[in-house]
């Protein structure tokens, strides 16, 4: 089944989406895992300068539509995956399943094709 994922500002603007597989229910820590690597996956397939995803790849340089890579350099999705679960924990970003927010990395979350999910990143301040 393909949930659609959501990239929001705090104040609720699509910055971006993603059609993802997912099948019947999986954990949050699970969805985030399955999104990275999904990225990874495309940008992999297509290699280009700037990665576009949850987390910053290694060596990369943070710009302002996404991540300054290498020409053709692949990412490796699971070192990624683990970074991005570990942002979750520092509050990173947060995640809205429907109108709530999930705040535990193993709850099982039930979604289907009609299910909104939305990824929220949080941007530090400059010297905050």
């Amino acid at each position: 089944m393909r949930v659609k994922i959501h990239d929001e500002t705090a104040t609720g603007q699509v910055i971006g989406t993603l059609d993802l597989d997912v099948s019947g229910t999986v954990t949050l820590r699970e969805l985030i895992r399955l999104r990275v690597r999904e990225e990874v996956a495309r940008h992999n397939a297509r290699p280009v300068e700037r990665f576009h995803g949850l987390v910053r790849p290694t060596a990369a340089e943070q710009d302002l539509n996404g991540y300054r890579t290498a020409a053709a350099a692949r990412v490796d999705w699971e070192p990624h995956a683990d970074a991005a679960v570990t942002a979750f924990g520092r509050n990173a970003f947060f995640v809205l399943v429907g109108d709530r927010q999930v705040e535990d990395l193993d709850e099982a979350l039930t979604l289907d094709e009609a299910s909104r999910v939305a990824f929220v990143r949080l941007v530090q301040l400059a010297g905050g």
